[in-house]
């Protein structure tokens, strides 16, 4: 595959934001809750955009999918706070809501699966709870990519989000991931009816 080559300046403006949410730092690469930075490498692979300067408590790259300039962001807040560096970058680059998309993890899809939606609640997850509190609005796409249920009631949900995919998950998990790259493309195309149609689970 023949990646595009996309630009670094980071000014003007963008069609879009997409942001993938996760926690920085090795330990939690191949974790349940690391689903969005996942799915955001493959994005940055495929079309030849380089994550790697940091501003705005993220790390950011600059380029063209589909023909739409956008900024791909991964929080480096851990979790809990993606908010605050979705709202730096929102705010500056005057982005609004509707045309950020957001990729997390959900505990209510079996791995593999995922679910697009074009607004609405944080459906119990800290980091889309965050987003919402700081942009003050739930009125933004987001790509749910399933990491299973806990294994039982019982079962700490901070301790199951952190837990490490299995070897049959991970593959699961790159199946969704190639999933979301190709929502992504179709949203940015302002298509997410087909992206819904095509992928919802």
């Amino acid at each position: 595959m023949i990646f595009k080559k996309t630009t670094k300046d980071y000014g003007g403006s963008f069609d879009y934001m997409i942001v993938g949410l996760g926690n920085p730092g090795r330990q939690y690469e191949t974790t349940r809750h690391n689903a969005g930075f996942i799915c955001l490498d493959l994005l940055s692979e495929k079309h030849g955009i380089k994550i790697t300067k940091l501003k705005f408590k993220s790390l950011m790259g600059d380029g063209r999918i589909n023909g739409r300039r956008c900024l791909l962001l991964k929080p480096q807040t851990f979790m809990n706070l993606s908010g605050e560096a979705v709202r730096d970058a929102a705010e500056f680059y005057k982005i609004p809501p509707e045309r950020i998309i957001v990729i997390c993890d959900d505990i209510s899809l079996d791995p593999g699966k995922i679910r697009i939606r074009r607004k609405g609640s944080a459906g119990g997850q800290n980091g889309m709870k965050n987003i919402i509190y700081h942009l003050n609005s739930d009125n933004f796409p987001r790509i749910k990519v399933g990491i299973g249920a806990k294994p039982n009631p019982d079962y700490d949900l901070a301790d199951w989000v952190l837990s490490h995919f299995t070897k049959d998950e991970a593959k699961l998990i790159k199946e969704a991931a190639e999933k979301a790259v190709g929502s992504v493309e179709y949203m940015v195309e302002d298509k997410i009816d087909k992206a819904m149609s095509e992928y919802n689970s």
